[in-house]
């Protein structure tokens, strides 16, 4: 079992900028390829950017691709999720979890376990 933290989240106006971190207990963030996921009230939970395993690959969903940055500090044990130019339509929940490669999603990975933190929100406003 892998367990993830994430912190960050907030308030803030469209354009506005937050950096989502997501650390890990008992685990090294290194051993897996990782992604943010996030999910609004009545929908899925989305997979918007995963980095993989080396941190050489990034990946990211058109909705957030030249806004959001994921990063990881090996050092730290840390993973990032840099947004930038946030948009009302970026409110929700968002997640960090260890991801495996998957064909049939999107981006060609999804969660490993069925296992999610607690979240932290992001709220955008006009």
């Amino acid at each position: 079992e892998v367990q993830l933290t994430e912190s960050g989240g907030g308030s803030v106006q469209a354009g506005g900028s937050l950096r989502l971190s997501c650390t890990a207990s008992r685990t090294q963030l290194d051993d897996f390829a990782l992604g943010w996921f996030r999910q609004v009230p009545g929908k899925e939970r989305e997979g918007i950017s995963f980095l993989s395993r080396s941190g050489r690959n990034t990946y990211y969903a058109d909705s957030v691709k030249g806004r959001f940055t994921i990063s990881r500090d090996s050092a730290k044990n840390m993973l990032y999720l840099q947004m930038d130019n946030l948009k009302p339509e970026d409110t929700a929940m968002y997640y960090c979890a260890p991801v495996g490669s998957d064909p049939n999603a999107e981006l060609g990975f999804s969660a490993l376990f069925n296992d999610w933190g607690q979240g932290t929100q992001v709220t955008v406003s006009k």
